[in-house]
Protein backbone atom coordinates (compact mmCIF):
# COMPACT_ATOMS: atom_id res chain seq x y z
CA UNK A 1 0.00 0.00 0.00
CA UNK A 2 1.50 3.64 -1.26
CA UNK A 3 2.17 5.91 2.07
CA UNK A 4 -1.10 8.67 2.27
CA UNK A 5 -0.04 11.39 2.66
CA UNK A 6 -1.52 15.12 3.44
CA UNK A 7 -3.26 17.59 0.63
CA UNK A 8 -3.70 21.33 0.52
CA UNK A 9 -7.18 21.92 0.72
CA UNK A 10 -8.58 25.46 1.19
CA UNK A 11 -5.22 26.83 2.22
CA UNK A 12 -4.63 24.06 4.86
CA UNK A 13 -2.49 20.26 4.95
CA UNK A 14 -5.12 18.03 5.36
CA UNK A 15 -5.23 14.35 5.31
CA UNK A 16 -6.43 13.10 1.56
CA UNK A 17 -10.15 12.10 3.28
CA UNK A 18 -13.64 13.61 3.62
CA UNK A 19 -16.75 12.96 4.70
CA UNK A 20 -19.25 13.25 2.57
CA UNK A 21 -22.25 15.18 3.32
CA UNK A 22 -25.67 13.59 4.41
CA UNK A 23 -28.94 15.30 4.12
CA UNK A 24 -31.73 15.99 6.55
CA UNK A 25 -29.99 15.67 10.03
CA UNK A 26 -27.24 12.89 8.79
CA UNK A 27 -24.38 14.71 8.28
CA UNK A 28 -24.25 16.30 12.09
CA UNK A 29 -21.50 18.57 13.74
CA UNK A 30 -20.84 15.83 15.48
CA UNK A 31 -19.99 13.78 12.91
CA UNK A 32 -18.33 16.25 11.06
CA UNK A 33 -16.26 17.75 13.86
CA UNK A 34 -14.66 14.20 14.66
CA UNK A 35 -13.71 13.58 11.33
CA UNK A 36 -12.18 17.32 11.36
CA UNK A 37 -10.48 16.52 14.34
CA UNK A 38 -8.89 13.36 13.66
CA UNK A 39 -7.35 15.31 10.34
CA UNK A 40 -9.61 14.99 7.55
CA UNK A 41 -12.28 17.15 6.03
CA UNK A 42 -15.65 16.95 8.32
CA UNK A 43 -19.21 17.96 6.32
CA UNK A 44 -22.02 19.25 7.64
CA UNK A 45 -25.53 19.35 6.25
CA UNK A 46 -27.75 22.03 5.68
CA UNK A 47 -30.58 20.25 4.14
CA UNK A 48 -32.64 21.27 7.14
CA UNK A 49 -30.26 20.18 9.99
CA UNK A 50 -31.24 19.69 13.56
CA UNK A 51 -31.33 22.96 15.99
CA UNK A 52 -32.03 22.60 19.51
CA UNK A 53 -34.03 23.76 22.37
CA UNK A 54 -32.72 25.34 25.80
CA UNK A 55 -32.40 21.38 27.13
CA UNK A 56 -30.72 20.20 24.28
CA UNK A 57 -32.93 18.74 22.80
CA UNK A 58 -34.25 18.41 18.56
CA UNK A 59 -36.58 21.03 17.69
CA UNK A 60 -39.55 18.66 15.96
CA UNK A 61 -39.97 20.62 12.81
CA UNK A 62 -43.58 21.05 12.46
CA UNK A 63 -45.41 23.58 10.21
CA UNK A 64 -48.23 25.81 11.39
CA UNK A 65 -48.47 28.30 8.34
CA UNK A 66 -51.68 28.05 6.34
CA UNK A 67 -50.30 27.98 2.39
CA UNK A 68 -47.17 26.60 1.05
CA UNK A 69 -45.86 29.91 0.88
CA UNK A 70 -45.87 30.39 4.55
CA UNK A 71 -44.46 26.75 5.57
CA UNK A 72 -42.07 27.52 2.81
CA UNK A 73 -40.85 30.36 5.13
CA UNK A 74 -40.71 28.30 7.97
CA UNK A 75 -38.94 25.22 6.74
CA UNK A 76 -35.58 28.11 5.16
CA UNK A 77 -35.80 29.66 9.04
CA UNK A 78 -35.49 25.70 10.35
CA UNK A 79 -32.72 25.09 8.01
CA UNK A 80 -30.90 28.36 9.36
CA UNK A 81 -31.18 27.95 12.65
CA UNK A 82 -30.05 24.21 12.34
CA UNK A 83 -27.34 24.71 10.23
CA UNK A 84 -25.77 27.36 12.31
CA UNK A 85 -26.32 25.29 15.43
CA UNK A 86 -24.56 22.08 13.29
CA UNK A 87 -21.80 24.35 12.73
CA UNK A 88 -21.45 25.85 16.10
CA UNK A 89 -20.79 22.08 16.95
CA UNK A 90 -18.32 20.44 14.42
CA UNK A 91 -15.64 23.67 15.23
CA UNK A 92 -16.19 22.72 19.01
CA UNK A 93 -15.78 19.07 18.17
CA UNK A 94 -12.62 19.70 15.89
CA UNK A 95 -10.65 21.67 18.45
CA UNK A 96 -9.55 23.86 15.42
CA UNK A 97 -7.94 20.40 13.63
CA UNK A 98 -8.51 19.87 10.09
CA UNK A 99 -11.37 21.35 7.87
CA UNK A 100 -15.61 21.78 8.13
CA UNK A 101 -17.25 21.79 5.28
CA UNK A 102 -21.26 22.92 4.60
CA UNK A 103 -23.07 20.68 2.23
CA UNK A 104 -26.02 21.69 0.43
CA UNK A 105 -28.54 20.58 -2.60
CA UNK A 106 -28.73 23.35 -4.97
CA UNK A 107 -32.34 21.98 -5.54
CA UNK A 108 -33.26 22.45 -2.14
CA UNK A 109 -35.76 25.05 -1.73
CA UNK A 110 -34.43 28.54 -0.93
CA UNK A 111 -30.84 26.79 -0.96
CA UNK A 112 -29.02 30.30 -1.81
CA UNK A 113 -30.98 31.96 1.31
CA UNK A 114 -29.78 29.25 3.91
CA UNK A 115 -26.75 29.37 2.47
CA UNK A 116 -26.10 32.88 2.94
CA UNK A 117 -27.79 32.56 6.04
CA UNK A 118 -25.50 29.80 7.64
CA UNK A 119 -22.28 31.21 6.79
CA UNK A 120 -23.92 34.72 7.85
CA UNK A 121 -24.49 33.25 11.61
CA UNK A 122 -21.71 30.71 11.61
CA UNK A 123 -19.00 33.36 10.28
CA UNK A 124 -15.65 31.95 10.46
CA UNK A 125 -16.67 28.35 11.77
CA UNK A 126 -17.35 26.93 8.09
CA UNK A 127 -14.02 26.68 5.65
CA UNK A 128 -15.79 25.55 1.76
CA UNK A 129 -19.09 25.04 0.49
CA UNK A 130 -19.59 21.62 -0.78
CA UNK A 131 -22.79 21.56 -3.62
CA UNK A 132 -24.61 19.23 -6.27
CA UNK A 133 -27.72 17.83 -7.31
CA UNK A 134 -27.86 20.38 -10.33
CA UNK A 135 -26.09 23.20 -11.72
CA UNK A 136 -24.75 25.86 -8.70
CA UNK A 137 -23.53 28.15 -10.98
CA UNK A 138 -24.19 31.11 -8.46
CA UNK A 139 -22.17 28.64 -5.90
CA UNK A 140 -18.92 31.04 -6.80
CA UNK A 141 -20.37 34.11 -6.07
CA UNK A 142 -21.55 33.00 -2.43
CA UNK A 143 -18.85 31.83 -1.58
CA UNK A 144 -16.71 34.74 -2.68
CA UNK A 145 -19.11 37.26 -0.85
CA UNK A 146 -18.25 35.42 2.40
CA UNK A 147 -14.52 34.89 1.09
CA UNK A 148 -14.84 30.73 2.17
CA UNK A 149 -13.67 28.00 -0.82
CA UNK A 150 -16.07 26.32 -3.00
CA UNK A 151 -16.51 22.81 -4.16
CA UNK A 152 -18.83 21.84 -6.66
CA UNK A 153 -20.00 18.15 -7.31
CA UNK A 154 -20.44 17.05 -10.72
CA UNK A 155 -20.36 13.38 -12.61
CA UNK A 156 -18.60 14.52 -15.39
CA UNK A 157 -16.11 16.73 -17.54
CA UNK A 158 -18.79 17.99 -19.19
CA UNK A 159 -20.56 19.49 -16.54
CA UNK A 160 -17.62 20.97 -15.07
CA UNK A 161 -16.91 22.66 -18.12
CA UNK A 162 -20.44 24.32 -18.36
CA UNK A 163 -20.07 25.78 -14.39
CA UNK A 164 -16.21 26.68 -15.38
CA UNK A 165 -17.12 28.70 -18.36
CA UNK A 166 -20.22 30.69 -16.93
CA UNK A 167 -19.28 31.34 -13.72
CA UNK A 168 -16.18 29.76 -11.87
CA UNK A 169 -13.78 31.07 -14.26
CA UNK A 170 -14.14 34.32 -12.02
CA UNK A 171 -13.33 33.17 -8.95
CA UNK A 172 -11.31 30.56 -9.92
CA UNK A 173 -9.05 31.17 -6.40
CA UNK A 174 -11.58 29.95 -4.43
CA UNK A 175 -12.19 26.64 -6.53
CA UNK A 176 -10.64 24.75 -3.34
CA UNK A 177 -11.39 21.05 -5.60
CA UNK A 178 -14.02 19.62 -7.88
CA UNK A 179 -15.95 16.62 -6.15
CA UNK A 180 -16.21 13.56 -9.03
CA UNK A 181 -19.37 11.81 -7.42
CA UNK A 182 -19.61 8.46 -9.36
CA UNK A 183 -23.14 8.17 -10.44
CA UNK A 184 -23.70 4.48 -10.53
CA UNK A 185 -22.30 4.03 -7.37
CA UNK A 186 -22.81 6.97 -5.17
CA UNK A 187 -25.36 7.02 -2.29
CA UNK A 188 -28.44 9.48 -1.86
CA UNK A 189 -29.33 11.29 -5.44
CA UNK A 190 -27.28 10.89 -8.21
CA UNK A 191 -26.04 13.10 -11.24
CA UNK A 192 -26.88 10.27 -14.08
CA UNK A 193 -27.40 12.02 -17.79
CA UNK A 194 -30.77 10.82 -19.96
CA UNK A 195 -27.89 8.96 -22.14
CA UNK A 196 -26.13 7.18 -19.50
CA UNK A 197 -27.72 3.58 -18.63
CA UNK A 198 -28.05 3.00 -15.18
CA UNK A 199 -27.88 -0.62 -15.22
CA UNK A 200 -24.60 0.04 -16.66
CA UNK A 201 -21.49 1.22 -14.65
CA UNK A 202 -18.80 3.26 -15.93
CA UNK A 203 -15.30 2.53 -14.91
CA UNK A 204 -14.53 6.01 -13.09
CA UNK A 205 -10.80 5.92 -13.96
CA UNK A 206 -11.19 7.47 -17.52
CA UNK A 207 -14.07 9.88 -16.50
CA UNK A 208 -11.95 11.60 -14.20
CA UNK A 209 -9.05 11.62 -16.09
CA UNK A 210 -11.32 13.33 -19.18
CA UNK A 211 -12.30 15.62 -16.33
CA UNK A 212 -8.31 16.49 -15.12
CA UNK A 213 -7.17 17.00 -18.90
CA UNK A 214 -10.34 19.94 -18.80
CA UNK A 215 -9.14 21.12 -15.59
CA UNK A 216 -5.84 21.41 -16.92
CA UNK A 217 -6.87 23.31 -19.87
CA UNK A 218 -8.20 25.56 -17.23
CA UNK A 219 -4.97 25.82 -15.30
CA UNK A 220 -6.39 23.51 -12.50
CA UNK A 221 -3.80 21.18 -12.73
CA UNK A 222 -2.58 21.51 -9.03
CA UNK A 223 -7.02 21.77 -7.60
CA UNK A 224 -7.42 18.46 -6.33
CA UNK A 225 -10.31 16.32 -7.65
CA UNK A 226 -12.29 14.71 -4.86
CA UNK A 227 -13.20 11.28 -5.69
CA UNK A 228 -16.89 9.85 -4.22
CA UNK A 229 -18.78 7.13 -4.83
CA UNK A 230 -17.77 3.57 -4.47
CA UNK A 231 -14.64 4.17 -2.41
CA UNK A 232 -14.56 1.67 0.46
CA UNK A 233 -10.67 0.63 1.05
CA UNK A 234 -7.82 2.95 -0.15
CA UNK A 235 -5.64 -0.31 -1.31
CA UNK A 236 -7.94 -1.01 -3.79
CA UNK A 237 -7.71 2.97 -5.30
CA UNK A 238 -3.75 2.85 -4.81
CA UNK A 239 -2.85 3.53 -8.43
CA UNK A 240 -5.03 6.23 -8.39
CA UNK A 241 -2.75 8.03 -5.76
CA UNK A 242 0.41 10.11 -6.78
CA UNK A 243 -0.75 9.35 -10.12
CA UNK A 244 0.49 12.06 -12.32
CA UNK A 245 -2.08 11.56 -15.04
CA UNK A 246 -4.80 12.05 -12.61
CA UNK A 247 -2.94 14.81 -10.47
CA UNK A 248 -3.92 15.72 -6.83
CA UNK A 249 -6.91 13.33 -5.92
CA UNK A 250 -8.97 13.36 -2.77
CA UNK A 251 -11.17 10.31 -1.41
CA UNK A 252 -14.56 10.28 -0.24
CA UNK A 253 -16.60 8.49 2.25
CA UNK A 254 -20.29 8.89 2.78
CA UNK A 255 -21.61 5.94 3.23
CA UNK A 256 -19.00 4.20 6.01
CA UNK A 257 -19.00 7.64 8.36
CA UNK A 258 -22.91 6.20 9.02
CA UNK A 259 -21.89 2.92 11.28
CA UNK A 260 -19.89 5.25 13.68
CA UNK A 261 -20.46 6.02 17.64
CA UNK A 262 -20.71 9.75 16.41
CA UNK A 263 -23.32 8.89 13.82
CA UNK A 264 -26.87 10.41 14.37
CA UNK A 265 -28.68 7.49 13.00
CA UNK A 266 -31.09 5.14 14.46
CA UNK A 267 -29.52 1.78 15.78
CA UNK A 268 -32.28 0.20 13.50
CA UNK A 269 -30.46 1.97 10.52
CA UNK A 270 -26.97 0.66 11.91
CA UNK A 271 -28.39 -2.95 12.16
CA UNK A 272 -29.98 -2.81 8.78
CA UNK A 273 -26.29 -1.80 7.63
CA UNK A 274 -24.78 -5.01 8.86
CA UNK A 275 -27.06 -7.31 7.21
CA UNK A 276 -27.02 -5.81 3.50
CA UNK A 277 -26.03 -8.46 0.82
CA UNK A 278 -24.92 -7.11 -2.22
CA UNK A 279 -27.71 -5.82 -4.84
CA UNK A 280 -29.66 -4.56 -1.51
CA UNK A 281 -28.95 -0.97 -2.63
CA UNK A 282 -29.88 -0.16 -5.85
CA UNK A 283 -30.62 3.10 -8.05
CA UNK A 284 -34.06 4.20 -8.65
CA UNK A 285 -36.22 6.63 -10.25
CA UNK A 286 -38.72 7.39 -7.73
CA UNK A 287 -37.06 10.78 -5.91
CA UNK A 288 -39.68 13.76 -6.45
CA UNK A 289 -36.66 15.65 -7.67
CA UNK A 290 -36.61 14.16 -10.88
CA UNK A 291 -33.30 12.48 -10.05
CA UNK A 292 -31.86 9.11 -10.02
CA UNK A 293 -30.82 8.18 -6.08
CA UNK A 294 -29.31 5.29 -4.62
CA UNK A 295 -31.11 3.71 -1.09
CA UNK A 296 -31.81 0.21 0.41
CA UNK A 297 -34.19 -1.60 -0.85
CA UNK A 298 -36.95 -1.78 2.00
CA UNK A 299 -40.55 -2.34 2.14
CA UNK A 300 -40.72 1.53 1.19
CA UNK A 301 -38.93 1.59 -1.92
CA UNK A 302 -40.97 -1.93 -2.68
CA UNK A 303 -44.18 -0.13 -2.41
CA UNK A 304 -43.20 2.43 -4.40
CA UNK A 305 -42.09 -0.13 -7.15
CA UNK A 306 -45.24 -1.89 -7.06
CA UNK A 307 -47.30 1.59 -7.04
CA UNK A 308 -46.08 2.26 -10.49
CA UNK A 309 -46.36 -1.28 -11.20
CA UNK A 310 -50.09 -0.67 -10.86
CA UNK A 311 -50.24 1.47 -13.90
CA UNK A 312 -52.54 1.69 -16.76
CA UNK A 313 -52.79 4.39 -19.59
CA UNK A 314 -56.32 6.23 -20.40
CA UNK A 315 -57.56 8.43 -22.81
CA UNK A 316 -60.41 11.49 -21.70
CA UNK A 317 -62.32 9.77 -25.09
CA UNK A 318 -62.27 6.42 -26.81
CA UNK A 319 -59.51 6.15 -29.38
CA UNK A 320 -57.83 3.53 -30.74
CA UNK A 321 -57.77 0.51 -28.08
CA UNK A 322 -59.11 2.61 -25.63
CA UNK A 323 -62.38 2.15 -25.75
CA UNK A 324 -63.44 0.21 -22.29
CA UNK A 325 -65.16 2.53 -20.29
CA UNK A 326 -64.06 3.28 -16.43
CA UNK A 327 -65.36 5.74 -13.67
CA UNK A 328 -62.75 7.55 -12.03
CA UNK A 329 -63.13 8.95 -8.34
CA UNK A 330 -66.20 9.79 -6.62
CA UNK A 331 -67.96 11.26 -9.19
CA UNK A 332 -67.19 8.19 -11.50
CA UNK A 333 -66.28 10.49 -14.12
CA UNK A 334 -65.73 8.18 -17.24
CA UNK A 335 -62.17 7.79 -19.11
CA UNK A 336 -61.25 5.07 -21.56
CA UNK A 337 -58.96 2.10 -20.90
CA UNK A 338 -57.87 -0.88 -22.92
CA UNK A 339 -60.10 -3.49 -22.47
CA UNK A 340 -57.19 -5.93 -21.43
CA UNK A 341 -56.01 -3.39 -18.84
CA UNK A 342 -59.71 -3.07 -17.66
CA UNK A 343 -59.34 -6.67 -16.26
CA UNK A 344 -56.18 -5.48 -14.82
CA UNK A 345 -57.40 -3.05 -12.74
CA UNK A 346 -60.56 -5.34 -11.62
CA UNK A 347 -58.33 -7.79 -10.34
CA UNK A 348 -56.16 -5.00 -8.33
CA UNK A 349 -59.68 -3.67 -7.14
CA UNK A 350 -60.29 -6.97 -6.35
CA UNK A 351 -56.86 -7.18 -4.10
CA UNK A 352 -57.81 -4.17 -2.12
CA UNK A 353 -56.51 -1.16 -4.81
CA UNK A 354 -59.57 0.57 -5.21
CA UNK A 355 -58.27 4.21 -5.10
CA UNK A 356 -57.67 5.52 -8.96
CA UNK A 357 -55.24 8.36 -8.98
CA UNK A 358 -53.97 10.29 -12.06
CA UNK A 359 -50.57 11.06 -13.03
CA UNK A 360 -49.24 13.77 -14.93
CA UNK A 361 -48.60 11.37 -17.85
CA UNK A 362 -52.28 10.56 -18.36
CA UNK A 363 -52.15 7.20 -16.52
CA UNK A 364 -53.62 6.19 -13.55
CA UNK A 365 -52.30 4.19 -10.50
CA UNK A 366 -54.02 2.25 -8.71
CA UNK A 367 -53.74 2.26 -4.40
CA UNK A 368 -55.86 1.47 -1.34
CA UNK A 369 -58.11 4.24 -0.08
CA UNK A 370 -55.75 4.44 2.98
CA UNK A 371 -52.53 5.03 0.89
CA UNK A 372 -54.61 7.46 -1.51
CA UNK A 373 -55.37 9.45 1.70
CA UNK A 374 -52.15 9.76 3.07
CA UNK A 375 -50.37 10.68 -0.44
CA UNK A 376 -52.94 13.35 -0.87
CA UNK A 377 -52.32 15.12 2.75
CA UNK A 378 -48.49 14.56 1.85
CA UNK A 379 -49.41 17.10 -1.42
CA UNK A 380 -51.31 19.01 0.15
CA UNK A 381 -49.17 19.53 3.30
CA UNK A 382 -46.34 20.65 1.09
CA UNK A 383 -43.40 23.03 2.36
CA UNK A 384 -41.34 23.22 -0.34
CA UNK A 385 -38.31 21.70 0.63
CA UNK A 386 -37.49 21.47 -3.05
CA UNK A 387 -36.85 24.05 -5.57
CA UNK A 388 -39.43 22.05 -7.99
CA UNK A 389 -41.17 19.10 -6.76
CA UNK A 390 -42.95 16.51 -8.99
CA UNK A 391 -44.60 15.02 -6.32
CA UNK A 392 -46.48 18.03 -5.26
CA UNK A 393 -46.23 20.55 -8.33
CA UNK A 394 -44.25 23.00 -6.40
CA UNK A 395 -42.61 25.43 -7.73
CA UNK A 396 -40.32 28.04 -5.68
CA UNK A 397 -40.39 29.99 -8.90
CA UNK A 398 -42.85 33.17 -8.68
CA UNK A 399 -45.79 34.30 -9.15
CA UNK A 400 -47.03 30.56 -9.66
CA UNK A 401 -45.02 29.09 -7.21
CA UNK A 402 -45.90 25.80 -9.10
CA UNK A 403 -44.16 23.70 -12.11
CA UNK A 404 -47.34 23.69 -14.40
CA UNK A 405 -47.42 19.99 -14.32
CA UNK A 406 -49.91 17.96 -11.79
CA UNK A 407 -48.89 16.40 -8.56
CA UNK A 408 -47.24 13.08 -9.15
CA UNK A 409 -48.84 10.07 -6.78
CA UNK A 410 -46.16 7.87 -8.20
CA UNK A 411 -43.66 9.70 -5.72
CA UNK A 412 -43.60 10.83 -2.25
CA UNK A 413 -42.80 13.50 0.38
CA UNK A 414 -38.46 13.55 0.84
CA UNK A 415 -38.88 16.17 3.47
CA UNK A 416 -41.70 13.21 5.41
CA UNK A 417 -39.98 10.17 4.86
CA UNK A 418 -36.54 11.86 5.82
CA UNK A 419 -37.15 13.17 8.55
CA UNK A 420 -39.04 10.72 9.72
CA UNK A 421 -36.47 7.78 9.28
CA UNK A 422 -33.29 10.11 11.02
CA UNK A 423 -35.09 10.58 14.29
CA UNK A 424 -36.92 7.06 15.01
CA UNK A 425 -34.87 6.43 18.07
CA UNK A 426 -38.34 5.12 19.75
CA UNK A 427 -39.27 0.82 20.48
CA UNK A 428 -40.62 0.55 16.90
CA UNK A 429 -37.60 1.94 14.86
CA UNK A 430 -37.12 -0.89 12.82
CA UNK A 431 -40.67 -1.02 11.42
CA UNK A 432 -40.19 2.85 10.78
CA UNK A 433 -37.15 2.19 9.10
CA UNK A 434 -37.97 -0.74 6.97
CA UNK A 435 -41.23 1.94 5.79
CA UNK A 436 -39.39 5.20 4.75
CA UNK A 437 -36.34 5.97 2.64
CA UNK A 438 -32.64 4.70 3.71
CA UNK A 439 -29.78 6.00 1.12
CA UNK A 440 -26.58 4.28 0.97
CA UNK A 441 -24.38 4.13 -1.57
CA UNK A 442 -23.95 0.77 -3.66
CA UNK A 443 -20.77 -0.46 -1.65
CA UNK A 444 -22.97 -0.70 1.36
CA UNK A 445 -23.11 -4.53 1.43
CA UNK A 446 -19.47 -4.11 2.55
CA UNK A 447 -20.40 -3.33 6.38
CA UNK A 448 -21.45 -7.25 5.99
CA UNK A 449 -18.09 -8.90 4.48
CA UNK A 450 -15.46 -6.23 5.93
CA UNK A 451 -13.92 -7.51 9.04
CA UNK A 452 -13.66 -4.69 10.68
CA UNK A 453 -16.66 -4.43 11.78
CA UNK A 454 -17.07 -7.89 13.11
CA UNK A 455 -19.59 -9.04 15.67
CA UNK A 456 -21.14 -6.01 15.04
CA UNK A 457 -18.74 -3.52 15.70
CA UNK A 458 -19.57 0.35 15.52
CA UNK A 459 -16.20 2.24 15.75
CA UNK A 460 -15.75 5.80 16.58
CA UNK A 461 -14.93 8.18 13.62
CA UNK A 462 -11.00 8.55 15.08
CA UNK A 463 -11.31 4.75 14.96
CA UNK A 464 -12.73 4.63 12.01
CA UNK A 465 -9.74 7.21 10.17
CA UNK A 466 -7.17 5.55 11.51
CA UNK A 467 -8.58 1.85 9.78
CA UNK A 468 -8.67 3.88 6.25
CA UNK A 469 -5.47 5.40 6.86
CA UNK A 470 -4.03 1.85 6.75
CA UNK A 471 -5.26 1.18 3.44
CA UNK A 472 -8.41 -0.73 4.92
Amino acid sequence: MKAINAVRVGGVDVLPLVEGGKGVSVSTGLSAGSWAAAGGVGTVSLVNADSYDEDGQPVQQIYRGRTRRERHEELIDYAIRGGIAQAQIAHEQSSGKGRVHANILWEMGGAERVIAGVLEGAKGLIHGLTCGAGMPYRLSDIAARFGVHYYPIVSSARAFSALWKRAYNKTAHLLGGVVYEDPWRAGGHNGLSNTENPLNPEDPYPRVVALRKLMREFGLGDTPIIMAGGVWWLEEWQDWIDNPELGPIIFQFGTRPLLTKESPIPEAWKQRLLTLKEGDVFLNRFSPTGFYSSAVNNSFLQELRERSERQVAFSPEPVGEHVAAYGVGARKRLVFVTPTDLEHIHAWEAQGFTEAMRTPDSTLIFVTPERGREIVTDQVDCMGCLSECRFSNWSQREPEFSNGRKADPRSFCIQKTLQTIAHAHGPDQELVADNNLMFGGTSAWRFGTDPFYSNGFVPTVKQLVERIMTGR
